[in-house]
């Protein structure tokens, strides 16, 4: 099968029944969403200093690609903890309010691209992320994606109670996007999934076009032998110019190895063509 043949929708097959998942942290994003909102945090009186300097030995890690799945549940752990008590209206005003400041240095430009090709033909995008919803709804709202599956925290009068609801994390990412395509009818055969973490490999393996992107050589090595592409993002881009702030109110309320971004981003626009 040639890349291109993988990449066009089947003769008479509705693309409107075909979504494309992008994880969050470093597939759109070259961060991950809570270190991004630390400044603000801590302006809001969220945080303390001490919090982000506990966490950053964790973030380095991430960064790096060398958190395990222990030393991520720890994580999860100690942010489930530090958030407890948090007054949930106002997180989604300091996240609202400061999303194209602390979001818009780290966006790869080249999953923006893909995000609007895959719209010109008429898929679905939705932001699959660990973080929670308050942090990953307006990020994707700014990216204009059409469904936002992350985790969600505990709350109880308003406030979170450093309980968790449910932990969109490994193979409960799967689990989300199957129960979101059987909602809306979405044919995973047909769709498409793009991560950068070894994590996410449930995710990749849930849609019949899957993509890792920047993998390290573990993750390398299970594309390989999956059948999935490969990409890689490296250009930043402004979000401003290209989508409206969003407003606090709206807030709240197998494919061929190693295909470039610029490969893909070809051919999805020959879909398009060929579409219209």
């Amino acid at each position: 099968m040639t890349d291109e043949e993988s990449l066009n929708v089947l003769p008479g097959f509705p693309t409107d029944s075909t979504a494309a998942f992008f994880d969050l942290d470093k597939t759109i994003i070259a961060t991950s969403s809570s270190q991004a909102f630390s400044k603000p945090f801590i302006a809001g009186g969220l945080i303390s200093r001490a919090d982000v300097l506990r966490s950053a030995y964790a973030h380095f890690l991430f960064l790096v690609g060398n958190a395990d799945e222990d030393q991520t549940e720890r994580m999860r752990a100690h942010l489930s903890a530090l958030a407890r008590g948090w007054d949930v209206r106002k997180v989604r005003e300091i996240v609202a309010e400061t999303v194209h400041e602390h979001i818009d240095p780290y966006v790869y430009a080249e999953a923006v691209q893909l995000i609007e090709d895959h719209h010109d033909l008429g898929h679905d995008v939705v932001v699959v992320s660990a973080s929670g919803s308050e942090l990953v709804e307006p990020i994707a709202a700014a990216l204009g994606a059409d469904h936002v599956l992350a985790t969600h925290m505990e709350v109880v009068d308003d406030h979170y109670t450093g309980e968790i609801d449910y932990y969109n994390y490994g193979e409960n990412k799967a689990s989300s996007i199957r129960e979101l395509a059987a909602r809306e009818g979405y044919d995973l055969a047909q769709s498409y999934a793009y991560s950068d973490s070894i994590t996410d490999a449930p995710m990749l393996g849930a849609v019949g076009h899957a993509f890792v992107v920047n993998p390290d050589r573990t993750l390398r090595r299970l594309a390989a032998e999956s059948g999935w592409g490969q990409l890689q993002f490296s250009k930043p881009i402004a979000l401003r110019p290209r989508v409206e702030p969003i407003p606090v109110a709206a807030v709240v309320g197998g494919v061929a190895l190693a295909v470039s971004a610029f490969f893909v981003i070809r051919h999805l626009r020959r879909r398009r063509r060929r579409s219209q």
